[in-house]
């Protein structure tokens, strides 16, 4: 058998970084990851708690497969002040990141014939999950326009009666938008005429610095059944440690096939390091506000310097502010540049001239665009998009 084509975002980050030719300083503007630079670290609440459950040698075993009661219950008591009623420990799965999240729901999903519905542009661990499970994969648009929401009308041209689930980013990535209370209904009201489930991915859960708030998708669970993926990497800053959740909710009750098939699937996957689950209940417990309210002007300011930055480049544009997450999506017009072809050649000579990495579109789903990350520090930022500006002044038809 061979394994799916997909394109996977590390893979292309790697070709880019090899392909820099060491004259200057590299600068990626493409891994979500910002932990490479200092001013973006988790609290000193989180490190102790690590460091207290790793001594207290209490943690040293394995744990149960669906994680730690006192995990599942610090996971189901935070995500509940969020919504208007009350999660149990009993529904959330606790998993390594929120990859092996979206791997086990598309895993206990499937069956044969059936389809997802998938974002584009969109995170590919989805597609390239969904090949190895032969779950089909039908995409449907975000409009750049319009906040980059839902065509929920196509979206619903997409399915049929083997459609098992769509899929959201909210925070979105790979583009910077948070949708309204108003729009997450609408796509709950359309789950629940197709018959559907909704995977909300809220890793970037509460990650909102522009006019609308974050707003979980298990409020409308009364609408639609929702499994809600998420994980600590994101809002905590603390990317590979590896804890993520599963939660489920459904206004019809859960189905007991569905929970056997979970249950299951968690006693063959594995989940995250014992002492690092022993950890959460203090790192969502403690940590105080004022260490997001950082991060999120963080991200605003470094959005900000990209969303202006760009404006001043005639072959790149900015169809929406970005309100969220830590990367946006912006627009290539390669017929503005000469010996460009498309934004693949774009980020290898990038990279090969200016030793700065960005992802190209393709690698996202969005052909002739590019996701720009900006949880970046600020100085880096600015050095980074001042030799994109230069690399695009050096390549204009002009």
């Amino acid at each position: 058998m061979e394994a799916p084509s997909n394109i996977t975002i590390k893979g292309i980050l790697g070709l880019l970084t090899a392909n820099t030719d060491g004259c200057k300083k590299v600068i990626s503007l493409g891994m979500g990851d910002p932990t490479a630079y200092s001013c973006f670290r988790t609290t000193r609440t989180a490190q102790n708690a690590v460091v207290e459950a790793l001594q207290s040698a209490n943690f040293n075993g394995y744990s149960p497969t669906v994680g730690l009661p006192q995990t599942r219950k610090a996971i189901a008591e935070y995500l509940s002040k969020d919504l208007p009623y009350t999660l149990h420990s009993d529904d959330v799965y606790i998993t390594a990141g929120c990859t092996q999240a979206i791997e086990t729901t598309l895993s206990i999903l499937t069956r044969p014939g059936a389809n997802i519905l998938l974002p584009r542009p969109g995170f590919p661990i989805y597609g390239l999950c969904a090949a190895f499970r032969h779950l089909e994969a039908r995409y449907f648009d975000l409009l750049p326009h319009n906040q980059w929401e839902v065509d929920l009308k196509a979206l619903q041209g997409l399915a049929d009666h083997n459609t098992v689930a769509m899929v959201i980013i909210n925070p979105g990535n790979p583009c910077g938008n948070v949708y309204t209370y108003r729009h997450l209904k609408e796509i709950a009201e359309t789950a629940k005429r197709l018959g559907i489930v909704v995977i909300a991915d809220e890793v970037y859960g509460h990650l909102a610095f522009g006019a609308d708030p974050f707003v979980a998708m298990g409020v409308f669970g009364s609408v639609a059944p929702v499994i809600t993926l998420g994980s600590l990497s994101k809002r905590w800053l603390v990317p590979g440690w590896r804890l993520g959740w599963l939660v489920t909710s459904d206004p019809h009750g859960k189905s007991p096939k569905f929970m056997e098939r979970l249950k299951k699937y968690c006693d063959i996957n594995g989940g995250p390091a014992t002492f690092i689950q022993a950890a959460v209940p203090a790192i969502v417990g403690e940590t105080q506000q004022a260490f997001f309210t950082k991060t999120n002007n963080l991200l605003k300011q470094t959005s900000e310097i990209c969303y202006w930055k760009i404006k001043e480049m005639d072959c790149i544009s900015c169809p929406s502010k970005p309100q969220g997450s830590m990367a946006f999506m912006v627009k290539l017009n390669v017929s503005l540049l000469k010996d460009i072809s498309d934004d693949i050649d774009f980020c290898f000579k990038l990279a090969k001239e200016e030793s700065v990495i960005l992802l190209p579109g393709a690698a996202v789903g969005l052909k002739n665009w590019l996701r720009i990350t900006f949880a970046v520090e600020p100085s880096s930022l600015d050095e980074a998009l001042q030799r994109v500006n230069s690399f695009c002044q050096r390549h204009s038809c002009n």
